[in-house]
């Protein structure tokens, strides 16, 4: 039976090939045209969600830009859209539907994502078909994915018209090992692959067994945010981030029981929301520090809540490159951060733009916390260094290093297809 199977599915690889083979002949001219990106809730509040928006506006200008979501779980959008970009929804789960097949497959697990992908829950079989059928409809321009699950579905899936290209958001170091195997082999049939840091594109170049026909690094840019610089006068620290384990809040409130003891006039504000948010509003109760720790919820105006604070801790565990130190960067607060071994350590310059601090360590994240309230002329320098690091994040800056990509893939491109067309010319007959 295993013998059959395995000839089974040697029988089906050899027809998806020949399949694309057939499509590769008939394919368009490569274009970039028209870009489609993938994500997997455009209507929540992640920071992949808003430095896809901000990169698909920035797209907007020279290509039509689509943002192809897998899920619709909420009525609107938390960031803002730029209404030049179009939005396509695969499985709209706020839509009733009666039909039996949909609601047979939705109950079924997905086959197309890996089990140990972080979001494999939220996959589905019907999602799976949904997804396969977006994927092989693509009819040319570019194809780009946003967490591995996806990039990983477009390697395997995308038609071989279409230039595909893979953005990575977390640390390769950081997936499970089954993921990174996937990751290792299948990453090859990218015409690129994005990192957000250096040290993740090392990473990348050391573990791909083929890496794609581009591996390059393209941070994130400074999303437009509202308000003026800060003032760095009030008595506020802030943080942002979804409520899970990972981002460290736990942490960041123990470590605020001693500044709180040394300098009770200053407040923390967590904002966001998440799995974490009861057990969080239960440590800052047991601590007794009600009205020195408050948790305000998710804010869709980060630029207003950052001009009203003066410093910026950032107590995750590990990062890939954290929109949120480049958004308080952009409003000239004080950084104070962990040194993860991605985004923040190559993001700050320890003592010029921000402090950096031993990771999982809450009494030296306390002590540089009151380092910074007590030393207003550190506060001040690391402030303005955070304004001239931010500069170099501009959306024009990061959004030439795109136009450059996008152009080196289509060159790519159009060379193979002019090739590809001189071979399908019938030899001109000899002369005598």
């Amino acid at each position: 039976m295993r013998a059959l199977a395995r000839k089974g599915k040697s029988a089906v690889g050899r027809l998806y090939r020949g399949y694309n083979r057939r499509k590769a002949r008939t394919a368009p001219p490569p274009s970039t045209r028209r870009i489609r990106i993938l994500l997997l809730h455009a209507h929540g509040m992640g920071g992949t969600i808003r430095t896809v928006f901000n990169l698909a506006s920035y797209l907007a200008d020279r290509h039509e830009v689509e943002i192809v979501s897998v899920l619709r779980e909420a009525e609107q959008p938390f960031f803002p859209i730029d209404p030049r970009v179009k939005f396509r929804f695969l499985d709209d789960r706020l839509e009733p539907s009666r039909d039996p097949v949909r609601a047979m497959l939705s109950k079924l697990p997905s086959r197309l994502i890996p089990k140990e992908e972080s979001a494999y829950h939220r996959f589905t079989l019907w999602t799976d078909l949904k997804l396969a059928r977006f994927i092989r409809s693509v009819d040319g321009g570019v194809l780009m994915a946003t967490r591995p699950g996806l990039n990983l579905a477009v390697a395997q899936l995308a038609p071989p018209g279409v230039i595909t290209i893979g953005q990575e958001h977390v640390a390769l170091a950081t997936q499970p090992e089954p993921v990174q195997e996937l990751i290792k082999w299948r990453y090859r049939r990218l015409d690129a692959l994005v990192t957000l840091t250096k040290a993740d594109l090392n990473d990348y170049r050391e573990t791909l067994a083929k890496q794609p026909r581009k591996l390059v690094r393209i941070p994130n840019a400074v999303p437009p945010m509202s308000g003026e610089v800060s003032k760095l006068d009030a008595k506020v620290a802030v943080a942002v981030g979804r409520m899970t384990r990972i981002k460290g809040f736990h942490r960041l409130i123990s470590a605020w029981e001693t500044v709180a003891q040394a300098h009770p006039d200053w407040t923390l504000r967590i904002f966001g929301a998440g799995p974490q948010e009861e057990n969080l509003a239960r440590q800052i109760a047991e601590a007794g520090l009600e009205g020195k720790v408050e948790l305000p919820g998710p804010t869709t105006d980060i630029g207003a809540e950052l001009e009203k604070a003066s410093i910026y801790v950032m107590s995750s565990r590990h990062e890939g490159f954290p929109m949120t130190i480049l958004e308080a960067m952009a409003k000239g607060l004080a950084i104070v951060s962990f040194n993860s071994p991605h985004g923040p350590k190559e993001m700050i310059k320890n003592g010029v733009d921000g402090l950096l601090v031993k990771p999982r360590t809450n009494a030296n994240l306390a002590a540089a916390i009151i380092r910074v309230i007590e030393d207003e002329q550190l506060r001040r320098d690391l402030g303005a260094g955070a304004l001239e690091t931010a500069r170099k994040y501009d959306l024009p800056v990061i959004g030439q290093k795109w136009d450059k990509l996008l152009a080196d893939l289509l060159a790519r491109r159009e060379a193979r297809y002019r090739k590809q067309t001189a071979a399908k010319q019938p030899a001109e007959p000899a002369t005598t």
